[in-house]
């Protein structure tokens, strides 16, 4: 499908205005925010950020709007979701290119992120009649005791560039079917597929009569996520990005004792046994170090090979890596994109300087591509090194496609070296042998969030929850009960009584 084309679909303008109450534009008021691609380094569109007096003009909407969406029943909340998750069907190919040709993944990968967003929907709507508290038997007689749920009020949502839309989806469906609403700011770097949402949004809220300021969008640069982290009006903040961005909001935050859930950096391990299929591991550890070329949180960093196998399977990876195409994403042929902007190329060669400086030995060359297809600047070689853990530049996360290898003799030995890095998001094992697998999966074994089994790092379903330790935040998005994360829990005694017995046998008499 032709770019022109997608954005006339998904009604992208020339400029676009950046603030939403989710079925109104407002005049955003701030300086224009450019979005070039990085497939062609062409401008896609522009957006015009949002100023202070619009964001006031977008919270006080969304929090009058909370005073009635609060108060629809959550079965017909989640109705709204499940036309939502039809409108996202029906668009789903040029939402998928728009992502694609936007943020630089592959075409697949976009279309497969906007399926994330359809799988969230179906989630949601299935918990919209789940919000299940608890009854407990009372100690005092004639007492009833339960526990409900109910909404917080506004969802602060901070994105990332490397999922422009799904990370969005996955904290606001949940949240609408909870009753809250929810303002997004979404990346600076890929604010059009953002307003590409905001538009289908639209479609299904004008026609079903939801409260202008459900699902509110505030474009613009870090202020508007600062003015976000400090506002007292939004009880929770759920920010994807860099450990160092997390930090800032999740200390802010903390100072006003709201709540912030954090989806932070990886630096992502598989181990590789003797006892492996090596033809599975080899497409699960390609697939994950150059998946989104390197630029997924997932992302596999590192490969802990046993020592029986580390030279046959090095030269395995070498020979996969040679056949690797790197070019236009939206040519299904290719299997990795280019990195987001021209930063992130200079932050990409600065890590390769230190890995050499530290004595990495290349086992696959990196470096800066050039000539034709390759004008915007932004593509770059995957490539592998031999380092050591312990190794500075190896215990940072870089978000590229560079690959660390490294071997080891013992099940505990690899498991130690997995778990000795800062961050603590996926983990894999690849191995046949069934103690190995249980050993990795046990409280001595993996310290990740997410722990796998003859699959990559790469590539969280939303049936589980997903998220890490350490530096990667603590947060969890998804899975079985993520619901609870969007809303504060009460504890009710009801005495149907015509005494008042006191807790724990205390008499007080008057």
């Amino acid at each position: 499908m032709k770019m022109n084309k997608v954005l006339e679909i998904l009604r992208i303008n020339k400029v676009n205005e950046g603030a939403s109450t989710g079925v109104k534009w407002l005049k955003a008021g701030g300086e224009n925010i450019n979005s070039y691609s990085p497939v062609d380094g062409k401008l896609i569109a522009s957006v015009t950020g949002s100023n202070r007096k619009t964001y006031e003009k977008v919270m006080e909407k969304s929090q009058s709007a909370f005073g009635e969406w609060r108060m629809w029943p959550a079965p017909r909340r989640g109705e709204i979701v499940r036309q939502l998750g039809e409108a996202l069907r029906k668009y789903k190919e040029p939402l998928g290119t728009l992502v694609s040709y936007e943020m630089g993944k592959s075409l697949q990968e976009g279309y497969g992120e906007v399926q994330e967003m359809i799988d969230i929907c179906d989630l949601a709507v299935g918990m919209s009649r789940q919000l299940y508290g608890l009854s407990m038997h009372s100690e005092r007689p004639l007492h009833r005791m339960y526990e409900q749920w109910h909404p917080l009020g506004i969802v602060g949502i901070i994105s990332s560039f490397n999922f422009p839309v799904a990370v969005w989806s996955w904290n606001s469906m949940i949240a609408f079917i909870c009753g809250d609403t929810c303002v997004w700011k979404p990346s600076s770097k890929t604010p059009i597929s953002a307003i590409a949402c905001q538009n289908i949004i639209a479609e299904v809220f004008k026609a079903n009569d939801v409260p202008e300021g459900v699902c509110c969008l505030l474009s613009g640069n870090r202020e508007v996520g600062d003015w976000m982290s400090k506002d007292s009006r939004i009880p929770l903040i759920s920010a994807t990005g860099s450990t160092n961005m997390g930090k800032i909001v999740g200390a802010t935050v903390a100072s006003r004792l709201g709540r912030s859930l954090l989806e932070l950096g990886g630096n992502n391990a598989i181990i590789i046994t003797e006892n492996a299929d090596l033809n599975i591991a080899l497409i699960g550890s390609v697939f994950g170090a150059v998946g989104t070329a390197g630029q997924r949180c997932t992302t596999t960093r590192r490969l802990i090979i046993h020592e029986s196998i580390y030279e046959s399977f090095k030269a395995k990876l070498a020979g996969a890596y040679k056949q690797l195409v790197i070019g236009n994403p939206l040519d299904e042929k290719s299997h990795v994109g280019p990195l987001i902007d021209k930063d992130a190329v200079t932050t990409y060669l600065n890590a390769i300087n230190e890995i050499k400086k530290a004595g990495g030995k290349e086992v696959v060359a990196g470096g800066l591509l050039t000539g034709k297809g390759y004008e915007s600047g932004c593509y770059v070689q995957p490539c592998v090194y031999e380092v050591k853990n312990d190794w500075e530049i190896v215990q940072n996360e870089t978000f590229a496609p560079i690959l660390y290898l490294m071997k080891y003799a013992k099940p505990e030995q690899a498991i130690a070296m997995q778990n000795n890095v800062p961050q603590g998001l996926s983990s894999s094992i690849m191995t046949l042998n069934m103690r190995e697998a249980e050993q990795f999966l046990s409280a001595a074994g993996s310290d990740c969030g997410i722990a796998n089994v003859n699959i990559g790092t790469s590539g969280a379903e939303i049936g589980g929850a997903f998220g890490g330790e350490k530096e990667t935040g603590g947060g969890r998005e998804s899975g079985s009960d993520c619901w609870k994360a969007y809303m504060r829990r009460q504890t009710n005694t009801i005495n149907w009584s015509d005494k008042l017995p006191l807790a724990q046998g205390i008499k007080f008499n008057i």
